[in-house]
């Protein structure tokens, strides 16, 4: 029999735990992404929401557990395996992390030129200006990080993001710091940009804006343990006065 397990997820995650000196952060956290879902996590501050999604690329190693990506345990992989691995997944920084001193269009060439190795100058021009234009920024091409507001910059950092053509994309707190106007724009462009690509996506937020327009499915983290999980109109008939605190 044919294991369909990694024809469905994309991500599966089995008794993660993870533990900075006496300070227990995720305890036992199992858990699935499936192909082209949006998986919310919410917990309080400290839960170990982003530290759960540095476990998924490797920038952090778990103490326990297994982690499979696209089918393969990520602790087994040699530093080759792991950056093609790498180049399917997408993460976007709270800060945006663009280099402040190159422009938008500076800042998308050079994954292309760096890591996908790209050098004919129409092809990488052709994939900038299809991302700008996925974000709605093609009049930023030639601005520098400086001249960006916050909103801008989260696009960027998304548009350097999909210049790759991942297959999972990682937000965290994609709408920080952004005005109630802006964070909804970036909702709806996140459920554009699934659409689009049909990628699947792990959402850490605070914002329920991010939680309402997005979320396929929602994961509520407490003392290093999944508390509740369900849709958000699952979650919101529950009694549990816990997850109710998330989501009014």
């Amino acid at each position: 029999m044919s294991n369909t397990k990694n024809i469905t997820d994309v991500v599966r995650t089995t008794s993660i735990q993870k533990s900075f000196g006496d300070q227990v952060v995720l305890k036992d956290i199992s858990f699935s992404l499936r192909e082209k879902e949006k998986l919310v996590i919410l917990g309080k501050s400290g839960s170990g929401k982003s530290v759960l999604i540095k476990c998924i690329v490797r920038l952090m190693v778990p103490d326990s557990g297994n982690i499979e990506v696209f089918g393969k345990d990520i602790t087994g992989l040699d530093t080759e395996q792991l950056n093609e691995l790498r180049e399917r997944i997408g993460f976007l920084f709270q800060s945006a992390a663009l280099y402040d001193s190159m422009s938008v269009r500076q800042n998308l060439e050079f994954p292309l030129r760096r890591v996908k190795k790209i050098k004919d100058r129409k092809l990488i021009n052709s994939k900038v200006e299809e991302v700008l234009s996925n974000v709605n920024l093609e009049d930023a091409i030639d601005k520098m990080p400086s001249q960006l507001s916050g909103g801008m910059r989260k696009r960027i950092g998304l548009a350097r993001t999909l210049i790759m053509d991942p297959e999972i994309i990682l937000y965290d707190e994609p709408t920080t710091g952004l005005d109630p106007i802006t964070s909804v724009e970036i909702c709806d462009l996140i459920n554009d940009i699934q659409k689009k690509y049909k990628s699947a996506s792990i959402i850490i937020t605070h914002d329920q804006n991010v939680v309402k327009i997005t979320s396929s499915r929602l994961l509520i983290l407490r003392d290093g343990l999944i508390h509740a999980e369900g849709t958000y109109e699952e979650l919101k008939k529950s009694n549990d006065e816990w997850v109710h605190s998330f989501l009014n």
